[in-house]
């Protein structure tokens, strides 16, 4: 017999290697009729950074660790056509004057090339995996706390507008601020101080800039929005988030004792060093809110290497991806979404609770409401809610995605506030109106036809919601009529008000 030899997979796969100063990743899709799918995900622990000395020379130490990893990643990568591999180094072998020390074997072992990409290039992937995985309106400050450096751009759709790379990250800062795992008040203060003005040198041009939302891309923004879940707290990151943290940081004192539920064991140990970094970006950039991007820097990069794949819009796209696979019918997914949107622009135009995400929830919900129907009818809106808690939307930020996920657990029966009261209470407010307007659109479309929907005017008194019919409704549509008195009946008892009214 003759030696073995690994049967190389068809063109679809794509492979995409990031050796960054904290982790290595390794991310393999498959691309299948316009629809991205990942199907493997493997992270290391590397902490090349801490490796680096005074005159940046990397230790014999950091670079084994380094190779180790990526003698794992090598097996993985002789199944992928060598033209659909890119990988890519950052910030520590940027820096490191021995880092062809480490990139001349790491190319021996993996048989291919490694390119070290500068802090701009750097920017640019990252805000492309963030901008093909999370669709944004208007121009989108984004930032990623890398572990010897920090990206922060400012684009629009899939353009980066401006964009630096500063050398801060949250493994050379551990080491510098939290020596030997010591977290104390003058630690932080100093970290701040620094990164402060490190960012000083171009905070004034990103200033210049308006933004419609502010992105995190993994790392620290991450690991603060689990905790933040974990505590039953479903909102966007906050200054004042930051700064409890960061006191529950040095109460603890030192990083043996740090214990933060939600805090992933990996993550301990660069925490402090990554929050006080993100303290400083909030303050010297004014953010308030900052919501999780889907994508990052490996994204960008097998998003860079296809060129075929549709770029016009993502949301629409993970939302096609998701009838699909489920199974759902399109042809009622379609005219509810529709009917939800008129409504939901309705009430925005006459009400001042109004944002970008209440129309992008209410029509991305409207669209999905029956993905549970795969799994049964009976409680249909709770298996979809299961549904879309485990599985990818693309386009969407997290917070979008857990907005999403919650309409559709409401979107029928009783209405039970408690996933309401999880959030913030002016994205309350935004998740109410978007349910109500669209629990009425998948009433009115119950007939699953095009020329069988009544569809009203709906106008907004104060806090009363009511609907204008013509005066055959009742007549036309007895039915749709019955479910509807329902329904005020449910909202009546929530403490809104919702009439019906026919009108010539």
């Amino acid at each position: 017999m003759g030696e073995y030899q690994p049967a190389v997979m068809q063109d679809e796969y794509y492979a995409a290697i990031d050796l960054g100063s904290n982790s290595f990743h390794m991310v393999i899709v498959r691309v299948l009729s316009g629809s991205v799918q990942i199907v493997s995900k493997n992270k290391q622990k590397v902490r090349l950074a801490a490796g680096l000395d005074d005159n940046n020379t990397l230790s014999t130490e950091a670079i084994e660790r380094g190779l180790n990893c990526i003698r794992n990643f090598a097996e993985k990568l002789q199944d992928i056509p060598p033209a659909n591999i890119k990988i890519v180094a950052t910030a520590t072998l940027r820096l490191a004057t021995n880092a062809k020390d480490f990139v001349v074997p790491a190319e021996r072992i993996l048989n291919h090339k490694v390119n070290i990409i500068s802090g701009e290039e750097e920017a640019k992937q990252i805000y492309l995996g963030v901008a093909y995985t999370s669709a944004n309106k208007g121009n989108t400050l984004v930032i990623d706390i890398g572990g010897a450096s920090t990206e922060v751009i400012i684009g629009r759709d899939l353009q980066a507008l401006h964009l630096a790379s500063f050398n801060m990250g949250c493994v050379t800062f551990m080491e510098k601020y939290f020596p030997e795992g010591e977290i104390s008040a003058s630690g932080f203060e100093q970290a701040i101080s620094d990164a402060s003005n490190i960012l000083d040198s171009d905070i004034d041009v990103f200033r210049c800039f308006d933004w419609e939302q502010c992105l995190g891309a993994s790392g620290t923004p991450q690991a603060v929005t689990s905790i933040l879940v974990k505590r039953g707290v479903s909102d966007a990151i906050r200054l004042e988030y930051l700064y409890r943290l960061k006191q529950e940081c040095i109460d603890a004192g030192h990083i043996g004792k740090l214990s933060i539920e939600g805090l992933a064991a990996s993550r301990q140990g660069i925490f402090p060093s990554g929050l006080a970094i993100l303290i400083a970006l909030f303050e010297c950039l004014k953010i308030e809110n900052m919501q999780i991007s889907g994508g990052a820097l490996r994204e960008g990069i097998f998003y860079g290497m296809l060129d075929t794949y549709q770029k016009s819009d993502r949301r629409q796209q993970g939302i096609n991806q998701l009838i699909n696979r489920f199974h759902i019918d399109s042809g009622q997914s379609k005219r509810t979404q529709e009917l939800a949107i008129r409504l939901c622009q309705s009430m925005c135009s006459q009400t001042n609770f109004c944002d970008f995400d209440t129309e992008v929830v209410t029509a991305a919900a409207a669209a999905l409401h029956e993905i549970g129907l795969h799994i049964g009818f009976k409680a249909y809106n709770e298996h979809g809610a299961y549904i879309l808690e485990h599985v990818d939307l693309t386009g969407f930020t997290k917070l979008q995605a857990m907005m999403i996920k919650d309409l559709v657990r409401l979107h029928r029966g009783d209405i039970d506030l408690a996933p309401i009261y999880q959030y913030k209470d002016s994205l309350q407010t935004t998740l109410i109106n978007a349910m109500r307007c669209l629990r009425v659109a998948v009433l009115l479309t119950s007939r699953r036809r095009n020329d069988a929907i009544p569809e009203p005017k709906l106008k907004i008194n104060g806090e009363e919601w009511q609907l204008v019919f013509p005066l055959d409704f009742k007549i036309r549509h007895p039915m749709i009529h019955t479910e509807l008195i329902h329904e005020c009946w449910l909202q009546h008892r929530a403490g809104w008000q919702l009439k019906l009214i026919e009108a010539a």
